[in-house]
């Protein structure tokens, strides 16, 4: 059997261009003579829709637009994700498109309920598992985490009816390290099924997701053969040796006839494993991706950025630059009277070396006509925090009051780190519209750095960028070990608080660092989860992100591991 996954890149709620997409793919596999061609979950109207399902004019919408394709599935046999409504719910399901009509849907079993997932919010479960016989040959649909639970239903089923083929049509959201974890529960899959497994995922950005294909033809013994490039649309065509024994009839399944594809004429060269990526490219990749199709899809330009010559702004503007082009980044530097020369010198070095505009706004005017006004309010005395977090406002209002001129999108410059424990400014630094690295630890930010310039072969980011230690310089001689620990220390309590839900007296056992130490981390993250909840979104690349990921109550007065809890 000649197979296609089309690894494609929908927008959620554009109905039309994903349905006029979903036609080309399937015209290129009939055109390679492919016999079905496999789209992602809910390819028709992107995924994930949220509260459009319960829309009743989208569902309809959606609908229509598959009996529109049903008409062009002729010559090859098209599994196409959709919402369907149906009896007052409404399902996560696969419509099998053949000879012009829908031949069978296949509504999902398991719904997930967590991490990014909301299934059960919007989709009623399936309890029926669907397999085509295709001129002798059982192929299982299946969607997403049907196959990610071991001895479940469609598990079971697989197994016994005999099926040669499982297709899993998916919506799975890249973290670093995620393809791994695929391919050991999709090899397990095929192993206890005994059957081969055509895995077809999306691709491309959504909001604070990344979808990166990564699409996979796996054997019966679990190896995988084939798989597609990540971070890429594409049509991908494997030629499969599949048994030909009709699949047993089995509880908890329908066998729906579909005519068998017709013999390719000769066989294509052998699918190979794209290049695997080390954690720095796919985390950049990931990056990139995400920026270019919230900035496409949300029908931006340009976008611009601070540039205050430290290293988050950099890492920013250089991911910027490679996903949408020098000429569509605009920096801006606003020094103030804590603003080193170095810092200015790089942010300029920076600038020149990625080609972008470098506009400059001094911030010190403004500020002291803002302090001197303000004066009588703020009474007598020395100034303090008020003064640092007034200038990061003020830097605030100068972006967007160039993005309200002219446009453009701007690009917050915050990491997982300084986000985790507040180190940041509401209305400051927070303000924009999208935060790239906010679910990039600070410790990553600097190997991502380093990999930018060895993937270029010279110095984009400045050394002195990297080396210098790193301050928000709103105060003289300020540093960020002022107010946190080093970050080789702070990265790994956050990762056990945020990531791994565990608590103070647990991770004090670990090790990493002093328990009051640890307790301060702790309590700074639990301080500022409302300065989370007021963030832009931005791209998810570890297991457990803020936002849709983790998800607390501002209001929350649980401390375990607490003296006197």
């Amino acid at each position: 059997m000649r197979i296609a996954q089309a690894q494609i890149n929908p927008t959620v709620g554009d109905l039309a261009a994903n349905t006029a997409m979903i036609l080309d793919y399937m015209a290129q596999a009939r055109q390679a003579q492919a016999g079905v061609v496999c789209f992602p979950e809910l390819a028709v109207c992107g995924y994930p829709p949220e509260d459009l399902l319960l829309k009743p004019r989208f569902l309809a919408d959606a609908r229509a637009a598959v009996e529109r394709l049903a008409l062009a599935a002729r010559g090859v046999t098209a599994v196409v994700g959709f919402p369907l409504a149906e009896g007052g719910v409404v399902r996560n399901a696969a419509a099998v498109l053949a000879e012009g009509r829908v031949a069978a849907v296949y509504r999902k079993i398991e719904l997930p309920n967590y991490g990014v997932f909301d299934e059960r919010r919007y989709f009623a479960a399936g309890d029926e598992c669907l397999i085509l016989d295709m001129g002798g040959t059982g192929v299982l649909v299946s969607i997403c985490e049907d196959v990610w639970l071991a001895g479940n239903q469609v598990e079971r089923v697989a197994a016994q009816a005999g099926v040669g083929l499982t297709i899993n049509i998916s919506g799975s959201p890249f973290h670093a390290g995620k393809l791994g974890q695929r391919l050991e529960i999709l090899g397990g899959f095929a192993r206890r099924s005994g059957a081969a497994m055509c895995y077809a995922n999306l691709v491309g950005g959504q909001d604070e997701l990344v979808f990166d294909g990564g699409s996979m033809i796996i054997d019966p013994d679990g190896q995988l053969s084939a798989c597609a490039p990540r971070f890429t649309q594409g049509l991908y065509i494997h030629d499969l040796e599949l048994p030909t024994r009709p699949p047993r009839p089995t509880p908890g399944a329908t066998i729906v006839h579909v005519a068998a594809p017709a013999a390719p004429s000769g066989k294509i060269a052998a699918q190979t494993r794209a290049p695997e990526l080390n954690t720095e490219d796919e985390v950049l990749a990931a990056l990139g991706l995400g920026l270019a199709d919230y900035v496409r899809k949300n029908g931006f330009g340009k976008v611009t950025l601070g540039l205050s010559g430290g290293i988050d702004s950099a890492l920013t503007a250089a991911v910027a630059v490679s996903a949408l082009g020098a000429q569509n980044v605009v920096g801006v530097t606003m020094p103030s009277q804590y603003t080193s020369g170095e810092t200015l010198s790089d942010a300029q070095l920076l600038a020149a070396n990625l080609g972008v505009e470098l506009l400059t706004v001094p911030l010190k005017g403004v500020y002291d006509v803002f302090i001197d006004q303000m004066r009588p309010a703020l009474g007598p005395g020395p100034l303090g925090v008020e003064a640092e977090n007034l200038q990061a406002r003020i830097r605030g209002a100068i972006l967007m009051t160039l993005s309200n001129r002219f446009g453009w999108l701007v690009l917050t410059t915050g990491n997982k780190s300084e986000t985790a424990v507040g180190y940041c400014t509401l209305y400051g630094d927070m303000a924009g519209g999208f935060a790239l690295i906010k679910d990039v630890p600070k410790t990553l930010v600097y190997r991502l750095a380093r990999r930018v310039n060895q993937r270029a072969g010279r110095e984009l980011i400045p050394a002195s960028t990297i080396e210098r230690p790193p301050s928000a310089e709103l105060r003289p001689d300020q540093k960020d070990t002022d107010s946190l620990p080093e970050y080789d220390v702070l990265d790994p309590i956050l990762q056990a608080y945020v990531e791994q839900d565990m608590v103070l007296d647990e991770i004090a056992a670990l090790g990493l660092a002093d328990k009051d130490v640890v307790a301060k981390v702790v309590r700074m993250v639990d301080l500022n989860e409302y300065k989370r909840r007021q963030a832009p979104p931005g791209v998810k690349i570890t297991p457990k992100a803020f936002g849709r990921d983790r998800r607390l109550p501002i209001t929350n007065r649980y401390r375990p591991g607490w003296e006197g809890q």
